[in-house]
């Protein structure tokens, strides 16, 4: 039994490790892909007039984008756990977790208003949620 979970860590090992860094990576670019982002939706409006009130999309539109490398961070924390379940290791995943859902609540009420307080902006219908 020994030798078979040798060879199972020999190829498990390596394969976590790989994949562990290809969603740190993944991160980084989604990271990098929210900053492209928002620069292409500010880009075009240098030199227009500024409107009332500044509008929240792109700090929304990033966070967006920070929340979903926080998903692929988190996804790096529990392959690095699972094959090295260190007290640091834990830490990590444990932070992320608390951090990526706290994000995720908080800008998921911040879209929300901000949508609201567009429609009432362009004078629209307020659309009421429905009860899940």
């Amino acid at each position: 039994m020994g030798l078979a979970m040798e060879a199972v860590d020999e190829v498990l090992v390596p394969l976590a490790s790989a994949t562990a860094m290809l969603l740190e990576g993944l991160s980084v670019l989604t990271v990098l892909s929210g900053l492209v982002a928002i620069a292409g939706e500010a880009l075009p409006r240098l030199g227009r007039r500024l409107p009332r009130r500044p509008s929240n999309r792109a700090r929304l539109t990033f966070a967006s984008w920070q929340a979903l490398a926080l998903e692929f961070q988190l996804g790096a924390d529990i392959v690095a756990t699972t094959i090295s379940p260190s007290q640091t290791h834990l830490i990590q995943l444990g932070v992320v977790a608390v951090i990526r859902t706290f994000l995720n609540a908080f800008l998921g009420r911040e879209i929300e208003a901000e949508r609201e307080l567009e429609e009432r902006e362009r004078g629209g219908p307020r659309l009421e949620r429905s009860p899940s």
